[in-house]
């Protein structure tokens, strides 16, 4: 399985294009190296500039988009992938998801489009996101290409144990999103103990609980300079045992992005 840089830049809800592309080139110069956006987000083009304008060349950038729920029919997914890439301003993409899979999604019928893609190096790798493990165990059925991601909220109050363990059997990626569960982590008594022990914020420490899972990558979304610094500079906390298991074992849970029609509400 490739490498994922273990702090990524997220861009849901950035739709101010100039500062999209101005937080983009920012983060890209200032030393991340994936960047995720999505058909939904409305924000591919001025991603794409963010990545042109960066001193940084595009073969070391890792670039994720998404198709959207209402553009999964086979021919669908070409067209809108097309679409992606002259927006985003590439030839190729990275990596590819199912955004939900819900409204136009059928595997039998949306997954064989990701596969021409892939076949014909149109894209580099296959994700999904938002996913049960039984979706995912019919994707993987479906798929020639391997699931190289498997895209969902993750962060200390929404832990995934399921779906950890299963990307470690099936070798994938789990890409965290809402890393932080919208800034609920600094409500944690335990996280803010661990993040005085460390001298960091409650969002580095949980950042770095997910940079201590096996195959998990977080994708931390940000409007400012002042905070593009702080998710990255998370790489360098490294939890020890002890931090690991308190945080392990939090017993709140809440889901932040909780739609009625995901498919663990069916």
């Amino acid at each position: 399985m490739d490498d994922l840089p273990p702090i990524g830049l997220g861009t849901y809800n950035n739709t101010d294009s100039e500062h999209c592309t101005d937080v983009v080139a920012t983060a890209l110069e200032m030393g991340y190296r994936h960047v995720d956006t999505a058909q939904e987000y409305n924000n591919e083009v001025p991603v794409g500039n963010g990545i042109s304008q960066a001193d940084v060349d595009r073969k070391d950038v890792f670039l994720a988009t998404k198709v959207w729920d209402d553009k999964l029919s086979y021919e669908d997914v070409l067209s809108s992938t097309e679409e992606s890439l002259d927006k985003l301003d590439v030839d190729k993409l990275d990596l590819l998801y199912v955004h939900w899979p819900r409204n136009t999604y059928e595997a039998a019928d949306t997954l064989p489009a990701f596969d021409k893609l892939y076949d014909n190096g149109t894209i580099d790798h296959v994700g999904v996101s938002n996913f049960t493990p039984e979706q995912l165990n019919e994707a993987r059925k479906t798929l020639d290409a391997p699931i190289f991601a498997h895209q969902v909220e993750m962060h200390p109050l929404l832990q995934q144990e399921e779906l950890q363990k299963y990307a470690r059997e099936h070798d994938h990626w789990l890409v965290a999103y809402s890393p932080v569960a919208r800034g609920k982590v600094t409500e944690v008594d335990t996280i803010q103990d661990i993040a005085e022990k460390h001298d960091a914020t409650p969002y580095q420490v949980s950042l770095a609980w997910l940079k201590a899972k096996e195959n998990v990558v977080a994708i931390p979304k940000t409007a400012t300079k002042e905070h593009l610094q702080d998710n990255i500079e998370a790489r360098k906390i490294d939890l020890d045992d002890d931090d690991i298991e308190a945080i392990d074992g939090i017993e709140r849970e809440e889901r932040i992005v909780d739609p009625d029609n995901a498919p663990w509400n069916q």
